[in-house]
Order: structure tokens, then C-alpha cells, then sequence
């Protein structure tokens, strides 16, 4: 709103034509600018405004704040560092886990496999060793049942004599494979008990590596959550200092010396929000006309 526009207006008014919504809308929107310049120009100059004595209170306040904000800052970035760490951590542990189990569990798949394996030849080693004994003790009730009726056969008897030799030997022969495969077994399965035992020690060890982990990456994201809040709260109050100082400088940026050479750098934005205090100086007229 200019001098022109307002004389205008007013002339119209004379005659009956008022826009006073209209005005009331111009002049919140011009508020609201003017807000912002107030607060855009604070932020720009406030650290010339060390001399201007009425804004000493803004502007040591800022000074407070501004070296918080930065002590704020710097933990922030520690704390975003170490819970960066805290999930590559707890990434590696995860990929550790995954590869030093599997090569556990593989062992132990494959022992497993050859105890079952051990298991079948036993069982077949001691079918067989039952079927010899089975064909000896045959034999051996031939020749008690030849006694008994005094049949003196000799030839009979040494035949039956040579393949009972014959059988004990075989007998013996699946007794020590039998024995063999025990042995083979019993070293198996306490391998088995050996990777167990590392593989519930691995389970242990990442689940206290990993808890670790999770506890820094908790305490990494509440420490970051209240420096930002932090952060929020002292950007809000440096928000209105600097509305505080842009609005003072821009009102007396001519009549004051040391106003003027703080804002020396922006004077055309002070200029211009000099315009905008009239247009809603005037807009306020016409609607309350």
C-alpha cells in the first residue's frame, strides 16, 4: 500500500466503497513478512549489534546460546559417529555369526551323516556276527547230538570240527570290526558333544557382543533425540531474539548511529520493511475507517 493507493481508497470510501476485508487481509499478510525480514535480518547482523546498548540483553543471550548450540552440535556428531559404529558392530557380528555357525553346523551335519552311516555298518557287522554264531552253535549241537549217539564218524566230525575253526575265526574277525566301528562311533559322537559345546559357546559370545551392540545403539539414539530436541528449543529462542533485534534495527536504522552501521550491509532490506510498517499502517486505516 502506497500514499497513491491510500488516497485512492480513501476518495472511494467517500463514496461508499469500502474493502475492509480486503484491507485486513493485505495487512496480516504484510505482518507476516514483515515478521520474517524482522527475524531474517537479526539472524544476518546480530553479531554487529554488540555496541547497540538497548538490545545488550539480546545480544549476550545469543552469544550464550550460539556457544551452546555448537557444544550441542559437536556431542551430536559424536553421538551420530558412535552409533554409526554401534551398527556396523552389530552388522559384522551378524555376518560373523552367519558364517562361523554355518561352518559349525556343516561340521557337524557331516558327522552326523557318518554316524549314521557307522551306525549301519555296525548293525550289519552284528547281523552278520549273529548268523555265524548261529551256523557255530549249529554245528556245535551236531556234534553233541553225533555223541550222544555214539556215530563215531571221524570224517564227519573233522569236517564239522574245521568249519567250526572256520566260524570262530570269522566270528572273531566281525567281534573286532564290531569293536572297531564302537570305537569309530564313540570318537564321532564326542566330536559331536565338542561342536556343541562351540557351537553354543559362538551363540553365547555374539549374543553378548550383539547385546553390546543394541545397548550403544539405544542409548546412541536417546542421547541424539534430546540434543536435537535441545537443538529445537534453543533455535525457537534464537528465532525471537533475532525477530527482537531485526525489528529494532529496522526502526531505527536512520535516527540511530549504531543501528545504522549494524544494518549498513542490508540497508535495502531495511528500506523495504520500512515500506512494508507503512502499507500496513495504512491498511489498518482503511479498515478501521
Amino acid at each position: 500500500m502506497t500514499t497513491t493507493r491510500y488516497l485512492i481508497a480513501r476518495v472511494a470510501q467517500a463514496f461508499g466503497i469500502s474493502r475492509r476485508q480486503r484491507r485486513m487481509a493485505e495487512a496480516a499478510s504484510e505482518t507476516h513478512l514483515l515478521r520474517e525480514a524482522e527475524q531474517i535480518l537479526g539472524e544476518r547482523i546480530w553479531e554487529h549489534v554488540e555496541d547497540v546498548e538497548e538490545l545488550g540483553i539480546e545480544y549476550w543471550n545469543l552469544r550464550r546460546l550460539h556457544s551452546e548450540c555448537k557444544r550441542l552440535r559437536t556431542e551430536l556428531a559424536s553421538s551420530e559417529d558412535v552409533l554409526a559404529a554401534a551398527h556396523e558392530q552389530r552388522a559384522s557380528l551378524l555376518s560373523e555369526k552367519s558364517d562361523e555357525q554355518d561352518k559349525l553346523e556343516d561340521d557337524r551335519l557331516q558327522l552326523l551323516t557318518s554316524l549314521e552311516e557307522l551306525a549301519r555298518e555296525r548293525d550289519e557287522v552284528v547281523t552278520r556276527a549273529r548268523e555265524v554264531r548261529r551256523l557255530y552253535d549249529g554245528l556245535k549241537t551236531k556234534l553233541e547230538v553225533l555223541k550222544e549217539e555214539e556215530r563215531e564218524d571221524v570224517v564227519v566230525i573233522d569236517k564239522t570240527r574245521t568249519r567250526m575253526v572256520e566260524l570262530r575265526s570269522k566270528f572273531d574277525g566281525l567281534k573286532s570290526d564290531r569293536d572297531r566301528v564302537a570305537r569309530e562311533i564313540s570318537k564321532r559322537d564326542d566330536d559331536l558333544d565338542n561342536i556343541d559345546q562351540k557351537l553354543e559357546s559362538e551363540r553365547k559370545k555374539h549374543r553378548e557382543e550383539a547385546s553390546v551392540a543394541f545397548q550403544q545403539i539405544g542409548d546412541a539414539n536417546r542421547a541424539i533425540s534430546e540434543f536435537k530436541a535441545e537443538l529445537g528449543l534453543i533455535d525457537t529462542r534464537m528465532q525471537l531474539l533475532f525477530g527482537e533485534i531485526g525489528r529494532h534495527i529496522s526502526r531505527n536504522a536512520t535516527a540511530n548511529a549504531e543501528c545504522r552501521t549494524a544494518s549498513r550491509s542490508d540497508r535495502p532490506m531495511v528500506d523495504v520493511m520500512a515500506q512494508l510498517r507503512k502499507s500496513i499502517k495504512l491498511n489498518h486505516r482503511l479498515s478501521n475507517a
